[in-house]
């Protein structure tokens, strides 16, 4: 039978359309870590009970400061940490960093150090609850198979699965309403690694707006959650999926310098950037709207409390996975993903589509709220089914048979059929029926009361309760029957079902980047592992979605020259914006996006370091100063050949000339390293005396830049481009009128800045200045000087108040 590749606007077969179909709504999840440091090594693992899923790490070098488990617990966010009451002097530095940080306090739960013993953790694994493997695999089976899927040779990592084995059954977590017996699922192992990945810290990913949330605004989600303002998470996140838009989320949180994943990833964006593709693409979008939570499904299953939403779920999953498995057929299979998907995505799709399809009765299952099967599954079922459906005439037959052995003032009976009770005879209750005893009738058995009609059970009902059993509950355990027998055969094809997600989120993800290279003009970077980057006409990803008018400039950094690049320019005039544009830039490409420039090429950097905004300093009990200095250092000491270093205003939050030196001596600091080893830097500075004054060692590296301006009249106006050079003046007194300064306040700003400049006497104006003040002190003495006083006509009081000190006597 073919399936449609196209599903759109229409209802899946054997799938009636829901009118008003709720969302799936989002569970809460819990992600527990567990690490053990030793000797420089570092093994963990974590679970996440939103997919049931265990990712583990193998053994890794990490340094004494753990930067490495920083970055995994920056990623991962877990809720809770598990670690050894034995640790390492690192780790206890570390996880006391960990608590000292207000934003960010997981729960931290400590166990003996004998709980990471190899041994016991081998047993604790050996001895998990895996829905996947049949029950009576044995022991030698189930290490075969786990060795396949964990990696026995990373002691460290091995120990910390243990100690997380234990903390998942005693919180018993996804299962706490499950019986004692029922064991935490694990229903996939996932290998979980950092190679490749660049550096990006929180203060980058804050300063270049890659993520921002925002509280929602409805009045109905202010409990909720968050939603993503204006970022560049938001701009490229057209996923048509939550799990697309989830594994998107974990590219930005690690983006690689691996080129075959890059490349991976360029040439599907680039396949569907292409405008005669877009039939395609938007078939396989639709198609993506129905891929369902899998592991939840799953998990569901193994636990039997499969509902009827998880058949409708699970089935349009497979169903929609068979689609597009065949459009991605048509596609070139020298794409690698393509080939990907139609060799994974094998027949057992089709097989548990056609299964479900076959089997489930969805619109019979609504009706009732429970599983119910089709006719032509279960010859016994349609015999019981057949049954219950003809009991209507034939309880009518024997009901009017009773009526003619009761007593004549019953009018009328009628027999019927409840669940678990069976059979009973059910006749009107008369008016002299008043009291319990009025209820007996001889030969037949009284049961109940109930809207005004007494209940028997007869001689022939109990006939028919032996002859037909209890039709109802018989069915419906027949029903639940082949359900398990269905639930089973699904398990034990799992894995081509989570081959679907993992690239079904993989699909969604590169089409939502190549639909947004389509619609904001952007264009595939050349990536290599040199160390040069060029853009030519560079855009503001962000910026030029918001201004009507965006300059674009290009960025050239290569070996031999333009290493260090020091921007000076008004203020207002676009120096951050510069910065951020690159940084962006950079950062797109190192997740398989094409980017906003004419052209690109891009050497992989291995971390992105910036020290552009001072943080609240408040919660963390630093000065702001402080912080920028850490940023700094960080940057300094952290930063290779292959990084880039983005530095805006550094050196103004304290004294003018500690802030200059301190600039000037990081700059020299870089200058003076090997060419190899000096980092991509731009730095955007006011200190127009960090090259005035010649701070800076001479180097062919350095490359000095303004951004282009021109004054008409008394109007400063900004130019926006970018050219060689040092900027002169920060026209700061032009920005103070465009801010709306009083004009006033102004003028005498460029006074007194122009005094200081000269080295000049700055004069106040609230008050004679100094100088005057010591005139007039030296007049009035010459006149008391000249004063006879031993002529005694002379009225020296009224001398001295009416011609000496006319003014009252005040000289100052």
């Amino acid at each position: 039978m073919a399936v449609p590749g196209d599903v759109r606007g229409r209802g899946l077969p054997g799938l009636p359309i829901l009118n008003g179909e709720e969302e799936e709504e989002e569970e809460s999840h819990e992600v527990l870590l567990s690490m053990f440091a030793q000797h420089g090594q570092l093994g963990l693992c974590f679970y996440d009970s939103r997919d049931f899923t265990l990712h583990y790490m193998p053994d890794t070098s990490d340094n004494h400061e753990l930067q490495l488990l920083a970055r995994v617990v920056q990623e991962v966010s877990p809720h809770v940490i598990i670690t050894s009451a034995k640790q390492e002097r690192c780790m206890v530095q570390f996880m006391q960093g960990l608590g000292a940080n207000p934003d960010y306090r997981p729960e931290v739960v400590t166990y003996p150090y004998v709980d990471f013993g190899l041994e016991v953790s081998k047993q604790r694994l050996l001895s998990a609850h895996f829905p996947f493997l049949p029950p009576a695999v044995s022991e030698r089976e189930r290490i075969s198979y786990l060795s396949s899927c964990i990696s026995f040779d990373s002691p460290l990592m091995l120990r910390s699965v243990g100690a997380l084995l234990k903390c998942l059954d005693r919180r018993r977590v996804g299962v706490e309403l499950e019986d004692s017996s029922v064991g935490v699922p694990i229903l996939q192992f996932h290998t979980y690694t950092l190679k490749d990945v660049v550096y990006v810290d929180r203060d980058t990913y804050s300063v270049l707006q890659i993520f921002k949330s925002e509280l929602h605004p409805s009045v109905y989600k202010l409990q909720s959650g968050e939603k993503e303002g204006l970022s560049l998470y938001g701009i490229l996140n057209h996923c048509r999926c939550k799990f697309g838009s989830k594994l998107l989320r974990q590219w930005f949180l690690r983006p690689t310098r691996d080129l075959a994943v890059l490349n991976r990833r360029q040439e599907v964006v680039r396949f569907f950037s292409c405008p005669r593709n877009s039939d395609s693409l938007n078939t396989l979008q639709a198609s993506l709207r129905n891929i369902r939570n899998i592991p939840t499904l799953l998990r569901s299953m193994s636990l039997s409390h499969t509902k009827v939403s998880d058949w409708q779920g699970l089935y349009k999953t497979v169903y929609s996975a068979v689609c597009i498995r065949d459009t991605v057929r048509s596609l070139p299979q020298s794409i690698q993903l393509f080939q990907e998907i139609s060799e994974g995505f094998s027949d057992d799709l089709y097989y548990i589509a056609s299964l479900i399809s076959r089997v489930v009765d969805f619109e019979g299952s609504l009706a009732e709220n429970r599983f119910t099967v089709k006719p032509n599954v279960d010859p016994a079922i349609d015999e019981k089914k057949r049954r219950m459906m003809g009991l209507s005439d034939f309880l009518t037959d024997v009901a009017r048979r009773e009526l003619e052995h009761l007593d004549t003032r019953i009018p009328s009976c009628c027999v019927i059929y409840i669940p678990l009770i069976g059979f009973l005879l059910s006749v009107p209750r008369l008016p002299s029926m008043v009291e319990k005893e009025d209820f007996e009738i001889e030969g037949l058995d009284f049961m109940f009361l109930s809207e005004e009609r007494l209940h028997y059970r007869s001689q022939r009902t109990k006939e028919l309760d032996d002859l037909l059993g209890d039709l109802h509950c018989d069915t419906k355990d027949m029903e639940t029957a082949v359900m398990t027998q269905l639930q089973t055969t699904v398990l034990e094809r799992s894995a081509c079902l989570y081959k679907v997600l993992d690239l079904s989120a993989e699909l969604d993800c590169l089409m939502a980047l190549s639909h947004a290279s389509q619609e904001y003009g952007y264009t595939t970077p050349t990536l290599a592992n040199h160390h040069r980057i060029t853009l030519r006409q560079a855009r503001h990803p962000l910026l030029e979605l918001c201004s009507p008018m965006f300059v674009s400039n290009s960025f050239l950094s290569s070996e031999t020259r333009g290493r260090v690049k020091i921007i000076t320019g008004p203020n207002s005039s676009g120096k951050s914006i510069y910065l951020k544009q690159v940084g962006l830039i950079v950062f797109m490409a190192l997740i398989g996006s094409d980017v906003p420039a004419k052209e690109a090429e891009i050497g992989l950097v291995d971390g992105i370091f910036t020290r552009m905004q001072s943080r609240e300093s408040v919660s963390v009990g630093l000065s702001t100063f402080m912080i920028d200095l850490n940023q700094m250092a960080h940057a300094l000491n952290h930063s290779s050949g292959q990084s880039l270093v983005l530095i805006d205003e550094f050196g103004k939050g304290t004294n003018t000339v500690d802030g200059l030196s301190l600039l000037a001596a990081s700059i020299s600091h870089w200058l003076k390293r090997v060419p190899a080893e000096v980092p991509h830097i731009l730095l955007a500075t006011n200190f127009h005396s960090l090259l005035q004054l010649g701070l800076l060692p001479s180097s062919g590296l350095l490359s000095l830049l303004t951004l282009e301006t021109a004054v008409d009249g008394d109007e400063l106006v900004f130019l926006y481009q970018l050219q060689d050079g040092i900027c002169r003046s920060s026209y700061a007194a032009n920005i103070a009128t465009l801010a709306g300064l009083p004009p006033s306040l102004v003028q005498r700003g460029v006074e007194v800045s122009e005094l200081y400049r000269t080295g000049k006497t700055i004069k106040r104006i609230d008050r004679p200045s100094t100088e005057e003040q010591a005139n007039k002190c030296v007049c009035v003495v010459k006149k008391f000087l000249c004063v006879n006083l031993e002529d005694q006509s002379v009225d020296l009081q009224r001398y001295m108040k009416e011609e000496l000190l006319p003014s009252g006597g005040d000289l100052l």
